[in-house]
């Protein structure tokens, strides 16, 4: 039986993770898709990367599907996918999802306290 942890440490072992100050030139050089996995509540609270684009955690299988009606279409299997959440591991655990689902370059930038620390730009 798996556990919370075993899910995370799978997913941090096939998911890059940069750090907030690699991210943010990345995102400065208009590098890559920056997407929030969060659900609005917690962005309503925090803010999000400036441009980041919304896609919940827990609705990423449908909007990374373009076979389903609700697939978003900046979702690409061959773009640059940069994932935040509130500490990385929401990140971590849906860009496994993307992995599995054939995306080929997906990183996890971590949480936005650390974004936010490192002056990163946000909105609300």
């Amino acid at each position: 039986m798996k556990s919370a942890k075993t899910y995370l440490e799978e997913a941090n072992a096939v998911v890059t993770r940069i750090s907030s100050e690699d991210a943010i030139a990345k995102h400065a050089a208009g590098g890559g898709t920056f997407i929030d996995v969060r659900d609005s509540a917690d962005i309503a609270k925090s803010g999000t990367i400036a441009g980041a684009h919304r896609i919940p955690r827990g609705f990423m299988e449908f909007a990374a599907d373009a076979e389903m009606q609700f697939h978003n279409p900046v979702l690409q299997k061959d773009a640059d996918l940069y994932l935040v959440c509130g500490a990385g591991g929401q990140a971590a655990l849906a860009g496994k999802t993307l992995k599995d689902m054939g995306y080929t370059s997906v990183t996890n930038v971590g949480g936005i306290g650390d974004w936010k620390a490192a002056g990163g730009p946000t909105e609300d």
